[in-house]
């Protein structure tokens, strides 16, 4: 059975509130529940000692005063990088926080999340694996479940082998001509793709399929508007208030 999430709110806060803070954070976190927001849509992927945090890069260097590959790179020597000055300096010291953290602190604010599964190259299936693991065992009842989503075939089908009954949703930057095929292999309930390349005829095939249908990364009402016309269940943005107000 294919497994969907209709508890998914239209507006999800892309790496938490990232207009506003650092992507990743728990300041973005924080943030995000500041200004309504009800899920927030993060990265995770593991250091090079097997720890899960969330991090998008394959590199430290863009949103740390680190250097080198995140999967040559320890927990001991992540966590005492400043995550946050990149952005702002009001953000000095901002860490990188541990995907158990963030539990802990979505549970504080009562958020809901698409935990995107960001594996380094190379370590795809021990990703999903780990990622899916670790939020079977710790994540709150308190919280809808958690939706998992990777670029990478081989993350999910690795996370439905470890957690089965956590929804799924395939993730592509263009819709593929074998959406079907790819989905049924999945068990996916869900869709999210890049706005860029989204026509309404699309989405309206995705619907009739059944799928739950996402977008990323909108933070134009204008644009948020028209995909909801088309039938589109959810955009990922940047800056939620903009599209909240809606």
């Amino acid at each position: 059975m294919t497994l969907q999430d209709h508890r998914v709110p239209r507006i999800i806060c892309h790496r938490g509130a990232s207009g506003y803070a650092p992507e990743n954070t728990l300041a973005a976190m924080r943030k995000a529940a500041e200004l309504g927001g009800r899920w927030v849509e993060f990265d995770a992927k593991l250091t090079g000692d097997n720890h899960a945090i969330l991090f998008h890069d394959d590199d430290l260097d863009r949103t740390t005063d680190g250097h080198g590959k995140v999967a040559a790179t320890d927990w001991e020597t992540i966590r005492r990088l400043d995550a946050g000055s990149w952005f702002g300096g009001a953000f000095h010291g901002e860490p990188v926080p541990t995907l158990s953290e963030t539990i802990a602190e979505l549970a504080r604010l009562g958020l809901g999340a698409n935990v995107e599964i960001k594996p380094c190259p190379g370590r795809e299936e021990e990703t999903g694996h780990m990622v899916a693991a670790l939020l079977r065992e710790e994540w709150p009842d308190s919280l809808p479940a958690p939706l998992l989503s990777s670029f990478s075939a081989v993350s999910l089908a690795a996370a439905r082998r470890v957690a089965p009954g956590l929804p799924r949703a395939f993730l592509v930057s263009r819709i593929p001509a074998d959406w079907r095929d790819r989905v049924r292999d999945l068990d996916c309930g869900a869709i999210h793709t890049s706005h860029r390349h989204l026509t309404a005829d699309l989405v309206a095939d995705l619907k009739e399929a059944g799928l739950a249908v996402r977008v990323y990364t909108v933070n134009d009402r204008a644009l948020g508007g028209a995909l909801f016309a088309w039938g589109v269940d959810g955009v990922f943005t940047d800056f939620a208030d903009r599209l909240l107000a809606m």
